[in-house]
């Protein structure tokens, strides 16, 4: 067996779970807020604190605009695009 391969792969691996569980989070982050006092005690404290850091930190580069967040928006292209990055920068299998 190839160990580079096998830690490319489990690299990939990772960086996708990392990124689903990301956008995953966003969703539902999106979803409680649509829902007057729907802050779930396990899952949406899970979920504020997984999501609260990234956002805080777009909110910085991409204000409201005539009051409505485009956050989680910028927050998802970002996970894109970051996850498209280090896919790339893995080596390829030989």
């Amino acid at each position: 067996m190839c160990v580079a391969c096998l830690l490319r792969v489990f690299l990939e691996a990772a960086i996708n779970v990392v990124s689903g569980a990301l956008t995953f989070a966003l969703f539902i982050r999106v979803a409680l807020s649509w829902i007057p006092g729907a802050r779930l005690p396990v899952l949406g404290g899970a979920v504020y604190w997984s999501t609260n850091s990234l956002l805080a930190a777009v909110r910085r580069v991409v204000p409201p605009i005539d009051g409505t967040d485009f956050s989680p928006l910028a927050a998802l292209l970002l996970i894109d695009a970051v996850t498209f990055l280090l896919l790339r920068v893995l080596p390829p299998i030989i």
